[in-house]
């Protein structure tokens, strides 16, 4: 069982309807699909190194990604992060601050909302 959240480079949507439409679309452009290979850009990767160091992404029993490497949860403009449920509140707050700290933008796909 996994907690995710789609962290994002782009302007903040004015709300959780117009997160989720974005949501939908950047995941179905740039993670459902296996046809097109995208480099993640470059905000993405650095705010997925920034991650990792606090978190790093080794394969362990008290491993916080469900899917590492998780840079290679990314594409594009867009990273998907699975964590651990028994780890996804504090890591879930970290990653929240993390995204705004480098100006992307963090949304639950779970509860359908932006995070503050």
């Amino acid at each position: 069982m996994s907690y995710d959240l789609a962290v994002w480079d782009g302007d903040r949507p004015l709300d959780n309807r117009a997160a989720s439409s974005m949501y939908d679309e950047l995941y179905e452009r740039y993670l459902e699909s296996d046809d097109v290979v995208v480099p993640p850009a470059p905000r993405i990767v650095a705010y997925v190194e920034a991650l990792v160091a606090r978190y790093p992404d080794a394969v362990d029993r008290s491993a916080v990604w469900a899917s590492p490497p998780v840079i290679d949860e990314a594409s594009g403009p867009i990273v998907y992060l699975l964590m651990s449920y028994s780890k996804a509140e504090e890591v879930s707050e970290y990653a929240a601050a993390l995204a705004r700290e480098h100006g992307l933008v963090c949304f639950d796909p779970q509860g359908e909302c932006l995070r503050p």
